[in-house]
């Protein structure tokens, strides 16, 4: 397994990640209001964390589509 690379702390990128790791996830919405992001960069981060390594799953919730960490990272 390689190694979770981690964002510097105080970032937006860890407040996304924060919010990632809730056991509820995150829809869109919650993510941009979180950052302050446009939806197309909180797309593009979780793009750049699943390349960090984070398992990134999504899931359907009514019609709000949610995202969350699958795994703790190691």
């Amino acid at each position: 397994m390689t190694d979770i690379r981690k964002p510097r702390e105080h970032t937006k990128l860890d407040r996304l990640l924060a919010l990632l790791q809730t056991g509820s996830g995150a829809s869109l919405e919650d993510m941009t209001e979180a950052t302050g992001w446009q939806p197309h960069t909180v797309r593009a981060s979780l793009t750049g964390l699943k390349r960090r390594g984070y398992e990134i799953k999504r899931g359907i919730e009514g019609n709000t589509t949610i995202w969350s960490i699958a795994g703790a990272p190691k």
